[in-house]
């Protein structure tokens, strides 16, 4: 059997907004990820480096990023990862909730990762895993900061909601 993969999820850094940088735990958090996925609300493109130094970042931009960050990254994006399919999308936009907007965004996916509502969702519709991360800098009305954990193992993907 291999070794599980996982996976880091951060969301909505709003840095230097909500944050002056990534807060020293989530280093410590996503030790050992085999990378790190951002569901939008950077603000300064320079998170992904700040991110980078941990394992390879894959972002997509969202509704309160500047047009540098919004040139740089696409609105959606698919990794394989495993043979397992992941959709990255922020979540804003009309019409229904956040969760649903993201379920429509990638129909069939494995995983749907997302942000914008600052509220950590790790919940299955049918087979597809929705899960935002929350905020690690800008908790708004949840009681703490919070990100998140893929792991995959064989074509099963699991994930987990961490509080701080």
């Amino acid at each position: 059997m291999s070794t599980p993969t996982r996976i880091g999820v951060i969301s909505d850094t709003h840095i230097p907004y909500r944050a002056r940088a990534i807060p020293p735990i989530v280093y410590e958090l996503f030790q050992g990820v085999s990378m790190i996925l951002h569901a939008g609300d950077l603000v300064r493109l320079d998170v992904l480096d700040e991110l980078g130094v941990i394992a390879p970042v894959y972002a997509v931009y969202g509704n309160v990023d500047p047009p540098e960050v919004v040139a740089r990254l696409p609105k959606k994006r698919e990794i394989q990862v495993q043979g397992v399919r992941i959709g990255l999308v922020h979540g804003d936009g009309p019409g229904g909730s956040t969760a649903e907007r993201a379920l429509a965004a990638f129909p069939g996916a494995d995983c749907i990762v997302f942000g914008h509502s600052h509220i950590p969702m790790c919940q299955r519709i049918g087979k597809t895993l929705l899960f935002n991360p929350g905020s690690a800098t800008d908790r708004r009305s949840q009681p703490q900061h919070s990100v998140g954990l893929l792991t995959i193992s064989g074509h099963t993907i699991e994930g987990e909601i961490i509080r701080f």
